[in-house]
């Protein structure tokens, strides 16, 4: 995707971190609460916000980083991880 307006979303966003951290976790299926944890870890990627600027630049690599965490924690929460097992 391309974003041609400011604080358009970029699927390069959300997209290699959401789908690293449910592999890493094995996880069998996306739950709502792994696609906003994605969304929480891509805002909390700005540390100062405007109005002009809320969301990071789409080739920030650490975004990738910080979005799989927080997805593969969700995916162990939710109990959605293929072998799972308390």
């Amino acid at each position: 995707g391309r974003s041609d307006f400011p604080n358009q979303v970029n699927n390069v966003l959300a997209f290699p971190g959401l789908f690293r951290g449910a592999l890493e976790a094995r996880a069998t299926r996306f739950t709502e609460s792994m696609k906003l944890a994605a969304v929480d870890a891509i805002t909390s990627c700005i540390e100062e916000p405007t109005p002009r600027r809320i969301l990071p630049l789409a080739f920030d690599r650490s975004v990738a980083v910080q979005v799989a965490q927080v997805v593969r924690e969700a995916a162990l929460t939710a109990k959605v991880c293929h072998g799972y097992r308390p």
